[in-house]
C-alpha cells in the first residue's frame, strides 16, 4: 500500500481547481472591463460550457482507451494552453471577440475529460492508500473546495493589483503543475493505464460502451431524479458565478476583491461542510442531511444579493450556503462508488456528468440577457426563485428514499440493462 498516488491526485486537483477559480473570477471580470456587457460575459460562459456537455457524454468510453493518466494530463495541458493563449493575445493587440469565446471553448471541451478521469479513479486510489471511500472521498471534495477558497482569494487581490491578465497566465501554469503530479505519481496504477479489456476499437463498440453507460444510469428513478436535479442546480448555479456574482461584484460590492471575498468565504465553508461530513457525516440519514444542505445552499444567496448592496449580509450567507454545499459531493460521491462496478464507473460517471451539465451552457447566457434586459436584481430574483423550486425535490418525490437504503449485491459484471444494475452521478467540480 501506498499513499503517493492518492496524495499526488489531491495535489494535482487543488493546482488545478485553484487555478480553476481564478479563471472563474477572471475571465467574466476580463469581458467586463473590455466589453461592459453581461450580454457578452453570458455569450463567453455559454461558449465555455456548450463543450463540456459533449465531453462529458461521449467521453467515457475514450477514457478508458487512451487511459486516465494520459487523459488527465493531456486535458491540463490543452487548458493551460488555451487560457493562458488569451491574455497573450490580448497583449498583442489581435484578441477578438469570437477568439476568446474559441479559447474557452477548447479549455471547456477538454477540461471535463480530466477531472472525470481523475474523479473515477478514486475508489482504487482510496483502497492504494489503505483508507475508506468515504473518508476518501470527503477528502477529495475537501481538497475541491479548499483549492477554490484560495484560488478565489488570490484572483481577487491579483485582479485588483495586476489586472485579470495577470490571473489568467497564472491559472496557465498551474494546470502545467498538475499535468506533472499527474504524468509522474500515477505510472504503475493499474486502473490509470488504458483498458484493453472491452476488444478492438470500433464505433460500434464505442456506441455499444455510451449505451451502456446511458442504461445504467436510466433504469434508476433516483438517479434519474438526482440528474434532472443537479442539471438544473448547475444551470443556476454557472449563471450566478459567470454573470450574476460578478455583475453585482462590479456594481455594488466595490470591486474585484469584495468578489475573491465572497467566492472564498463559500470555499472556506464548504472545505468545513466537507470535514464535518468525513467524520460525522455517516451518523445521519442522507436524504435529510443531502436535503437541508441543498436548500441552505441554494437560493438565500441569489435573494440576499438581490436585496442588498453591502457586502456584510451577502458574506453571512455565503459562508452558511457554503457549509451546506460541503455536504452534497460526498453523499453523491459515496452513493455512486456503492453501487457502479469498476469497469462501467467511467462510462455512467460520463454520461452522468453530461446530465448534470446539460444547462450550464444556458444558465450563462440567460443570466446575461437577463440582467441586460431587466436588471441585477430581478434576474437575481428569478434564478433564486428557481433554484428553491429545484432544490424541494428530496422532499417532495418518494423515490429519493432511495438515498438512505443501502446498496443491493451484485454479480462481479452485471449485465447492461439488467434490474441488478446500479446507481450514479455528482454535482459538478464547479
Amino acid at each position: 500500500m501506498s499513499r503517493r498516488p492518492f496524495t499526488a491526485v489531491l495535489a494535482a486537483n487543488t493546482i488545478s481547481i485553484a487555478g480553476s477559480s481564478l479563471t472563474l473570477i477572471g475571465v467574466p471580470w476580463f469581458v467586463l472591463q473590455t466589453t461592459g456587457s453581461a450580454g457578452r460575459a453570458g455569450i463567453v460562459a455559454f461558449c465555455a460550457t456548450l463543450p463540456v456537455v459533449i465531453a462529458a457524454l461521449v467521453g467515457g468510453p475514450v477514457i478508458d482507451r487512451i487511459g486516465r493518466r494520459r487523459v488527465s494530463a493531456v486535458s491540463d495541458v490543452i487548458c493551460g494552453m488555451s487560457v493562458g493563449a488569451i491574455p497573450l493575445l490580448h497583449h498583442a493587440g489581435v484578441l477578438e471577440f469570437w477568439m476568446l469565446c474559441a479559447l474557452m471553448a477548447v479549455g471547456g471541451l477538454v477540461h471535463t475529460p480530466g477531472l472525470t478521469a481523475r474523479y473515477v479513479l478514486l475508489p482504487d486510489l482510496a483502497e492504494h492508500a489503505g483508507t475508506t471511500l468515504a473518508r476518501a472521498a470527503s477528502l477529495y471534495d475537501a481538497v475541491s473546495r479548499g483549492a477554490r477558497m484560495i484560488g478565489a482569494a488570490l484572483a481577487g487581490v491579483l485582479i485588483a493589483a495586476f489586472g485579470a491578465e495577470t490571473v489568467l497566465l497564472l491559472d496557465a501554469a498551474t494546470f502545467g503543475a498538475s499535468a506533472l503530479l499527474v504524468s509522474a505519481f500515477l505510472r504503475g496504477i493499474p486502473a490509470a493505464e488504458p483498458q484493453r479489456a472491452a476488444g478492438e476499437v470500433s464505433f460500434a463498440a464505442y456506441r455499444a460502451e455510451l449505451a451502456e453507460g446511458w442504461a445504467f444510469l436510466t433504469r434508476s428513478r433516483l438517479l434519474m431524479g438526482i440528474t434532472v436535479m443537479v442539471m438544473m442546480t448547475n444551470g443556476l448555479d454557472q449563471g450566478w458565478s459567470s454573470v450574476l456574482l460578478p455583475v453585482h461584484g462590479r456594481e455594488a460590492l466595490g470591486g474585484a476583491t469584495a468578489l475573491g471575498l465572497m467566492i472564498s468565504l463559500f470555499g472556506g465553508f464548504a472545505l468545513l461542510g466537507a470535514l464535518l461530513y468525513g467524520a460525522w457525516g455517516e451518523r445521519f440519514p442522507r436524504r435529510a442531511v443531502f436535503a437541508a444542505a441543498f436548500l441552505l445552499c441554494g437560493a438565500p444567496r441569489y435573494v440576499t444579493a438581490a436585496f442588498t448592496d453591502t457586502a456584510l449580509p451577502l458574506a453571512v450567507i455565503m459562508a452558511l450556503a457554503g457549509l451546506g454545499a460541503g455536504v452534497l459531493n460526498p453523499v453523491l460521491t459515496t452513493v455512486m462508488y456503492e453501487r457502479i462496478p469498476e469497469e462501467l464507473r467511467t462510462r455512467v460517471s460520463g454520461v452522468s456528468t453530461a446530465g448534470c451539465e446539460l444547462t450550464m451552457p444556458l444558465g450563462g447566457l440567460a443570466a446575461g440577457l437577463l440582467v441586460d434586459g431587466f436588471g441585477a436584481p430581478r434576474a437575481l430574483l428569478l434564478f433564486g426563485g428557481a433554484y428553491l423550486l429545484t432544490t424541494l425535490a428530496p422532499v417532495v418525490f418518494p423515490a429519493w428514499r432511495g438515498l438512505d437504503r443501502a446498496p443491493l449485491s451484485r454479480p462481479e459484471r452485471p449485465l447492461p440493462g439488467s434490474a441488478r444494475e446500479g446507481r450514479s452521478p455528482h454535482p459538478s467540480a464547479k
